[in-house]
């Protein structure tokens, strides 16, 4: 099996040595020609590369759906890799045997759920980020999709996710994925102004992407199975449940004003 797991990424940064299952690839290439970088550009063949502010490592999926031969493909980031294990090791993270053994039973491999315990999905996300492309994205499955609209309503009260646009997926799951996913997207991208937003906020259509995958996962009867999901760096706890904490009680109000 040619498994290729793309390796988002922005910059130089450390990436796993394992060439023949592992791409680093440069995210937003073509907006950055003075980086040059020893990657794969995303702005090679048919791409979004232009895109890269708004659908932020979506570009990479997009290079890899229109241009990479391939019987699966995967994302992961620079800085978040899957493992079997708990350990923060580059030679601990998923290999290509692993790889290979586990779609041998699956058609998904997914990073374990992100648990929020407290707020469902969607009140997490109106917390952390505007509160209009979401609904509008549901507007749209509803009318586009309605097959989808009540996996999209289930997703959103869940209280956990597989987040980050992380999995490895058979090529046959991934082109129906992509498919309906980019068409998702799109078509919100034609509806919503972000030209208010910030830089951060203005990377939207990537932040809605993360909870499209589960919606997308619900309506089909792919099995998969779930592994570690490693932060290789470090995290100052105390500083990022401040944030969550603050958005939760603020956050709604600041970001969901008229």
């Amino acid at each position: 099996m040619k498994v290729k797991i793309l390796v988002a990424s922005h910059k130089k940064a450390p990436m796993p040595k394992d060439k023949k299952l592992y791409l680093p690839v440069q995210v937003g290439s073509i907006m950055h020609p003075e980086l040059k970088l020893s990657y794969q550009r995303d702005d090679d063949g048919e791409n979004i590369s232009s895109k890269n502010s708004s659908y932020n490592e979506l570009t990479a999926i997009y290079w890899a759906w229109k241009n990479l031969d391939a019987d699966a493909i995967g994302l992961v980031h620079y800085r978040r890799l899957l493992s079997l294990n708990h350990r923060k090791n580059f030679s601990d993270i998923l290999n290509y045997e692993e790889t290979e053994e586990l779609l041998n039973k699956f058609d998904i491999i997914l990073p374990k759920k992100r648990k929020y315990y407290i707020e469902s999905n969607y009140s997490h996300y109106v917390h952390a980020h505007h509160r209009e492309p979401l609904d509008k994205c549901r507007e749209i499955i509803k009318k586009f999709y309605p097959n989808y609209l009540d996996a999209f309503d289930e997703v959103m009260q869940r209280t956990s996710a597989h987040m980050f646009n992380i999995f490895v997926m058979k090529r046959s799951c991934f082109n129906e994925y992509c498919e309906w996913m980019f068409d998702v997207l799109n078509r919100l991208d034609k509806v919503i102004d972000t030209s208010k937003y910030d830089a951060y906020e203005a990377r939207v259509l990537g932040f809605v992407s993360e909870l499209l995958l589960d919606v997308w996962i619900l309506n089909h009867n792919y099995s998969y199975t779930e592994v570690n999901c490693l932060f290789m760096e470090k995290q100052n706890w105390l500083k990022k449940g401040g944030k969550f904490l603050f958005r939760k009680f603020r956050g709604y109000k600041e970001l969901n004003r008229e």
